[in-house]
């Protein structure tokens, strides 16, 4: 599948249906390799709490049919992006799940990366990195909502079964990275916020630090420009699309 150029902005794509295809890792020059791997000791210097665990990349994107989506996926590591800040090399864009989750009054919840992650203090919809399969399994659409629940329940403390996740949205940002974004039932506020505190503190228990510091509510698009820090590229144009204001939709 030929590679995807990353766009300008973010585009937002509506899809129905994915289709799944695994493609090998482009063979990476000696040269650019040595870097990479100089830039990921740094930044593991730099935060010890870096892991160079198993990821997934996208190797393409395209429309086979209305509203069908076909992603090549490759397996890599993390220390893969590292290629990013290496001049003249290329880096696979990524591939991530997330979820929005709603209040029952309407609004939706917008989280704060803690200190400790890779983007420390980035505002965002809770999710994360797609893992590849073990054990011979297949990564489908079932598996990728699996992933967004799973990742709503270690963030969150919300359980909400992959069934009940609806893919709602998909986005082409920064560096091309494509996220698959999922449309969780709404639920109280109250609700929310003892979820997280009690999945906060039971990381703590383990010692370790929670992904996330901090949880708002926003009634509108308008809202997130109150939220200090770096803010995720999808987030306000899915917000935006959330309470129904205009919002590109392209196709790839």
């Amino acid at each position: 599948m030929p590679k995807t150029p990353p766009p300008r902005g973010v585009d937002l794509f509506d899809v129905e249906r994915l289709w799944l295809t695994e493609a090998e890792e482009p063979p990476l020059p000696p040269r650019d390799a040595a870097a990479r791997d100089q830039v990921w000791d740094m930044a593991v210097r730099a935060n010890a709490a870096l892991f160079d665990g198993p990821a997934v990349a996208c190797g393409g994107v395209e429309r086979t049919g209305p509203r069908i989506l076909r992603l090549s996926w490759v397996r890599v590591t993390y220390r893969h992006y590292a290629l990013r800040r290496v001049p003249g090399a290329t880096a696979l864009p990524s591939l991530f799940v997330n979820v929005v989750q709603p209040t029952d009054d309407g609004r939706v919840l917008a989280a704060r990366m803690s200190p400790s992650t890779a983007a420390p203090g980035r505002w965002q919809l809770p999710g994360g990195s797609v893992e590849p399969p073990q054990d011979g399994a297949a990564l489908d659409a079932a598996s990728l909502a699996g992933q967004a629940a799973r990742e709503l329940a270690e963030e969150l403390g919300v359980d909400a079964a992959a069934e009940d996740l609806k893919l709602w949205v998909v986005t082409r940002g920064e560096n091309g990275s494509v996220g698959l974004t999922y449309l969780a039932p709404a639920l109280p506020e109250a609700n929310l916020r003892e979820a997280i505190s009690v999945a906060a503190a039971a990381e703590r228990a383990q010692d370790r630090e929670p992904e996330l510091d901090d949880i708002v509510m926003v009634r509108s698009p308008d809202d997130l420009a109150a939220l200090a820090g770096p803010h995720a590229d999808y987030l306000k144009p899915i917000v935006r699309r959330f309470f129904g204001r205009p919002a590109e939709v392209r196709r790839p």
